[in-house]
């Protein structure tokens, strides 16, 4: 350019080179570009690690309680098996039979044992919902209301989860007829 052709350029014309202002900074631009992508990063690599976590939770969830259907299916067949072992003690307890049943008992609690699995104690126990199965009640002078008086069919659990809840006969406390003849004066 000329002299007289700078010269023609006003301060205020299109023409002259303005200064980049602040928000139009492109080094401004690119740090808020790059803190942008640094953080979905940083996000996304927290996901992944608690994905993996989770993933590897549900895995050793899955493995601990993988054979809890099998073990559920072998209940009934474990409820058979007790009923003919007493029929064959009520027989003679000196039985060949009975002491071939009473070994392959020993082997099935041994079995149940190493796969964690407990039987619930109920008898004499206070009726609780989440492991026992209330199928009658029956009044008691002996025994308070709520109280489990009868098993009716064993309850199992895999460690920490109810297999099969244990079916009961809870007392309902002494009778009406039982408490007022108990207040009557002889």
């Amino acid at each position: 350019m000329s002299e007289t052709q700078i010269d023609d350029v006003s301060p205020g014309s299109t023409d002259a080179v303005e200064e980049p202002t602040p928000a139009t900074d492109p080094l401004a631009e690119a740090q808020a570009e790059i803190e942008k992508w640094k953080d979905i990063s940083l996000r996304t690599a927290a996901e992944l690690d608690n994905f993996r976590k989770r993933t590897a939770r549900d895995m050793q969830e899955s493995r601990a309680y993988a054979n809890a259907e099998v073990l559920r299916a072998l209940l009934p067949i474990l409820d058979n098996f007790e009923t003919g072992i007493e029929a064959a003690r009520a027989e003679d307890e000196k039985s060949m039979i009975y002491q071939g049943l009473s070994m392959v008992r020993r082997q099935l609690a041994d079995f149940l044992r190493d796969e964690n699995v407990q039987e619930i104690e109920a008898l004499g126990q206070s009726f609780n919902p989440n492991l026992h199965e209330a199928v009658s009640q029956e009044a008691s002078t002996k025994v308070a209301e709520g109280t489990i008086l009868k098993v009716m069919r064993r309850g199992f659990k895999l460690k920490d989860r109810l297999l099969r809840p244990a079916m009961v006969v809870v007392s309902s406390g002494a009778s009406k007829a039982d408490s007022s003849a108990a207040n009557i004066p002889a």
